[in-house]
């Protein structure tokens, strides 16, 4: 897939450290790399406000209800809705000439649908502390990492009213490029099929039919409501960024893990699995892999080689 030019500026979702050095001591010691053009990027992140690595950014893991606009204020096309199509997303906000997009949302979305990227902004899970899951996850209110974002993330507008969000969007950086009164109108259009029962706006049905899974209802999808319900805010506005994590290539390996050079002939004694062999960069699962199929890539490729290098 051609994604054009790269952004301008990125975001780095990994240390510095991780700069992918070890590929390049395989090739000296004779492999082949593969896939070595496809990347993996999310297109939801967030400067981290107490960062950790330089450019750190975290992305927003989103439910499906707040509405994407891209840099100028216009409403992502149809199926570019939050949390759906990554690759796509970023394929089509490449085309918009700005390295930069935008949710709208509300309060009750943010407390119900976001959560973050980052074993530091999971405390709860990582620390396999259930209390502290079942109070930052189930208690009214955004968890505590969020909160944090919301209170001195960069890319944060929380206000009362349209007029002031798009106000205050105008006036942060890339802002300038955004037309306010296309955005209000993409607003008021959504907020308005909100109430038709018969409505064809395809993010609002979708959001109707995710919520009739039990699991999405509880904890991870909001109750549909108008972005402007007094009720639901106040109005929160997100600028996202593209956030680069990692290349999906890797070393060339056959079906046994054992490393191939350039020629297609094996290395003796070298094998490698899982990311660093490439299989999701276009071999096991192929270039639009999902994150939760990557598991279970590494534990099958690594039996492989396992077992490969036994006999």
């Amino acid at each position: 897939m051609t994604l054009g030019a790269p952004p301008q500026h990125m975001l780095s979702g990994v240390p510095a450290y991780v700069d992918g050095s070890m590929l390049q001591i395989s090739r000296a010691a004779g492999a082949a790399l593969i896939n070595t053009d496809r990347m993996w990027h999310y297109v939801e992140g967030i400067q981290n406000w107490d960062p950790v690595w330089p450019g750190h950014g975290i992305r927003i893991l989103p439910g499906p209800s707040s509405l994407w606009l891209d840099a100028t204020g216009a409403r992502l096309p149809v199926p570019l809705y939050p949390g759906f199509d990554t690759l796509g997303t970023l394929a089509h906000l490449r085309t918009t000439g700005h390295d930069h997009s935008w949710f709208i949302t509300s309060l009750k979305i943010v407390e119900k649908e976001f959560a973050l990227s980052g074993s530091e902004q999971n405390p709860d899970l990582t620390g396999r502390d259930i209390a502290l899951l079942i109070r930052s996850r189930l208690a009214k209110g955004p968890t505590g990492p969020v909160r944090s974002f919301l209170d001195e993330g960069a890319d944060f507008a929380v206000e009362h009213d349209l007029d002031s969000l798009l106000d205050r969007m105008k006036r942060m950086p890339g802002g300038e490029v955004l037309d306010a009164e296309r955005a209000r109108r993409e607003v008021v259009a959504r907020d308005r099929e909100i109430g038709n029962e018969f409505t064809k706006d395809a993010q609002i049905a979708m959001l109707r039919s995710m919520r009739a899974y039990r699991g999405d209802r509880l904890i991870r999808t909001a109750a549909p409501h108008r972005l402007q319900d007094p009720a639901a805010g106040p109005l929160v506005a997100v600028r996202l960024h593209v956030l680069t994590r990692k290349t999906l290539g890797g070393i060339h390996t056959d079906l046994d893990g054992r490393v191939l050079d350039a020629g297609g002939e094996t290395v003796p004694g070298l094998f490698a699995v899982g990311e660093a062999s490439g299989f999701g960069g276009g071999g096991m699962h192929g270039y639009r892999a999902l994150e939760g199929t990557f598991l279970g890539g590494c534990l099958f490729s690594g039996r492989a080689a396992g077992r490969a290098a036994a006999r």
